[in-house]
């Protein structure tokens, strides 16, 4: 098996790395799979990448179809969308790897093509995105790892891969244990990405702060007794699968990213699969739970839901129909409280029941709880 044919569907950090890498092997067809006004823009602009423009094809899924190697290179949020574009793309011999963050992609992309299409892999590489482009250093960026997940591990689709890096500039092995090193790789960004975007400060908090070093502790924790309730153990990777890609203490990773440019971030990858796998193995899980909850509402946050004015007065309005049941409103403009009996609310200690007698149409009570 020799792999002449290569699409990438997904151009952004991670894809850009494999663009860069591929490009220096002109014998290999290489193209970004896209369509509509995001193909017109990539075959205009190309793809920027440590200040260079790279020009892969541009291919529709249908045109890509069959080709040799399909590499997925995603945010989580978009995987459910694209999975028809995989398909289309996937033909008798196609090899698909995902290079997505998390645990569970290869099993998604398995469930639609199959699963025999799919070989597992991450990457481990700290890329950033200026106003010129993708940025990264090639020369600290550690590595993509890939395995077939049972024997025979030295397999036909792992030489081919191997010898499509070859010559490359990408930092590449094949694994034995790859399903050990996605859930490394998981743990990284659990325990690394997460806290800091809560916080919104870099990397090196967790260096200087024992307060942001023990919450990182304890996401780990909950994750490896996680990893070890499904039989996934970690020690068969060696110590160098527990670090990243070598950065400044000023790195902020890829949750935070996405927090700084008001982006959704890829929670539900992280803490959000961790809690349900939790749930499912009756394993608790506050410290994901919080951090969980915690970034969902940041990211309302950024979408705008908390943006109260601040000329509001803290009174509640109140419409009195015929049979003495009332409507309020807590900030008028933005939302209802609730309904019921003059009477009722006055049991709940909301209003002073001395009030009701004077209630009548258009009458405003002052609640009790301001």
């Amino acid at each position: 098996m020799k792999i002449k044919s290569v699409a990438v569907l997904g151009a952004g950090a991670v894809g850009s790395y494999v663009i860069w890498g591929l490009s220096q092997k002109p014998e290999v067809r290489l193209g970004v799979i896209a369509e509509g006004e995001r193909a017109d823009r990539l075959r205009k602009n190309g793809c920027a990448n440590n200040g260079r423009i790279y020009h892969p094809e541009v291919w529709s899924p249908e045109e890509a179809h069959n080709v040799d190697l399909l590499v997925v290179a995603l945010k989580y949020g978009s995987l459910e969308g694209t999975l028809k574009s995989i398909q289309k793309t996937t033909g008798e011999h196609t090899v698909v790897m995902s290079l997505m963050n998390g645990v569970d992609s290869e099993e998604i992309i398995g469930r639609t093509v199959g699963t025999e299409h799919v070989l597992p892999a991450l990457i481990k590489v700290a890329s950033h995105k200026e106003d010129d482009g993708y940025h990264f250093d090639p020369l600290t960026t550690l590595e993509i790892i890939f395995g077939e997940p049972s024997a025979p591990f030295d397999s036909e689709r792992v030489r081919a891969v191997e010898a499509l890096f070859t010559d490359t500039g990408i930092h590449f092995r094949s694994t034995e244990y790859i399903q050990e090193e996605i859930w490394c790789k998981f743990r990284l960004n659990v325990c690394n990405n997460l806290p800091q975007a809560i916080l919104g400060t870099s990397v090196g908090c967790y260096r200087d702060s024992v307060h942001m070093k023990a919450i990182s502790d304890g996401l780990k924790r909950e994750l490896e007794m996680v990893a070890k309730a499904k039989g996934i153990d970690m020690s068969k990777t060696g110590s160098s699968s527990g670090r990243g890609s070598v950065v400044p203490p000023t790195a902020r990773y890829s949750t935070l990213q996405d927090m700084d440019a008001g982006r959704h971030t890829e929670i539900d990858m992280f803490s959000g699969a961790l809690v349900r796998m939790g749930k499912e193995l009756g394993i608790p899980m506050p410290y994901n739970e919080y951090t969980y909850h915690m970034i969902k509402a940041l990211e309302e946050k950024n979408d705008g839901k908390f943006n109260y004015t601040g000329n509001q007065k803290p009174i509640i309005e109140i419409t009195v129909n015929e049979n003495a049941v009332i409507h309020f409103e807590l900030w008028p403009e933005i939302a209802p409280i609730a309904c019921g009996s003059v009477m009722q609310l006055a049991e709940k200690k909301i209003f002073d029941g001395r009030a009701i007698e004077r209630l009548e149409p258009g009458f405003v009570l002052q609640p009790l709880f301001f």
